[in-house]
């Protein structure tokens, strides 16, 4: 449900990861001795520094069953229309990176080389509902809304959150789409929300008919780079005490650390939100109120190899900034891998065959 603060990864869900790897690369010979393609940048599998709070992570499971139940609610199945709000100051800049990655999610873009983040996506649509439709493949940016006056304060709370969506609803005017919205919270790095850098980086849920009117499914994520980067935009950003006692620096892909950062657990989040939208579909564990979401399953694993404080196989472009996924415009992402319910592992679309 949430991007915990920060992502790393309890033992037992380390075992977990080291096992879903082998099922996804047992084909495959060591990852230190073989690349995806010889002709693409140059791969490696950086470790990462270990955290203090590591047990910030909360795992349903155990490391040899993962018992991922559909609970008979919606998935995202008709074609997605994403209502995207950008709350606070944003420069142009900005809005078209985080644009050009929502835009690549979609089947129908089809620029961007494999393994691109249209190939990721894939593993989301794996799911269904109980009339055996999968999530959609199409994705657009149905509108944009900018709340550039703050209009509930740079102090944020989870209900005023839902009342800047009420907001947008009743004044841009969004569309009140319940069958295949999702509401998408952004704010800038000047706003404080409740429990952001203490416990998470981006949650969703499904606003009250109370605050805004309708229940829709909704995610937000805040951009860290001033508040928190060592705990939300990681692993491009380190504890400065681990400084130098690491394994070297993992470049953002776009050279916008609190940005590449968001765009992490925006796919995070929007990969559990089209498949538990309204918090009764794909989660494991027995707690519909903090489940364990098929992003979860997954933190901190990003291509073949990954666990035991490894990300896994990515890549690094000629100017050394590290990305596993390509999208539109000749954009690199570096995207976690999620949780396949047909090979019962976490998988990418650069995993290592």
């Amino acid at each position: 449900m949430s991007v915990t603060v920060p992502h790393f990864l309890p033992p037992i869900l380390l075992l977990l990861h080291l096992s879903c790897c082998l099922q996804v690369s047992a084909a495959s010979s060591s990852p230190t001795s073989e690349t995806l393609n010889i002709h693409r940048p140059k791969s490696f599998n950086p470790k990462l520094s270990p955290s203090p709070l590591s047990a910030s992570n909360r795992f349903e499971g155990s490391s040899n069953l993962v018992n991922v139940k559909y609970h008979m609610g919606p998935v995202l199945s008709s074609p997605i229309n994403i209502y995207l709000i950008w709350y606070g100051l944003w420069t142009p800049t900005q809005k078209l990176l985080i644009n050009d990655f929502l835009l690549s999610i979609s089947a129908g873009h089809r620029a961007a080389p494999s393994p691109s983040v249209s190939d990721w996506w894939s593993t989301v649509t794996l799911y269904t509902d109980q009339t055996g439709a999968n999530i959609s493949r199409s994705i657009v940016v149905a509108r944009e809304y900018n709340d550039n006056r703050y209009s509930q304060g740079k102090q944020l709370t989870r209900l005023s959150i839902q009342q800047v969506i009420g907001n947008a609803v009743k004044f841009a005017p969004f569309t009140v789409d319940h069958k295949s919205g999702m509401y998408l919270v952004l704010t800038s790095d000047d706003v404080t929300v409740q429990d952001f850098c203490r416990a998470v980086c981006g949650f969703h849920y499904f606003t009250f008919p109370s605050i805004v009117g309708h229940t829709l499914p909704y995610a937000w994520i805040g951009n860290s780079a001033k508040q928190c980067p060592e705990q939300c935009a990681y692993p491009f950003k380190v504890p400065e005490y681990m400084a130098g006692g690491g394994p070297g620096v993992v470049l953002p892909p776009n050279g916008d650390i609190g940005l590449d950062g968001m765009v992490s657990i925006i796919g995070h989040e929007l990969a559990e939100l089209s498949s538990n939208p309204l918090i009764n579909a794909w989660y494991a564990g027995e707690d519909p109120i903090a489940p364990t979401e098929i992003g979860d399953l997954c933190q901190g694993l990003y291509g073949t190899g990954g666990g035991g404080g490894y990300m896994g196989q990515v890549m690094k472009d000629r100017k050394g900034r590290t990305y596993n996924l390509n999208g539109r415009n000749g954009r690199k992402f570096l995207l976690q891998w999620i949780w396949s319910p047909v090979l019962q592992a976490c998988t990418g679309p650069n995993a290592l065959h």
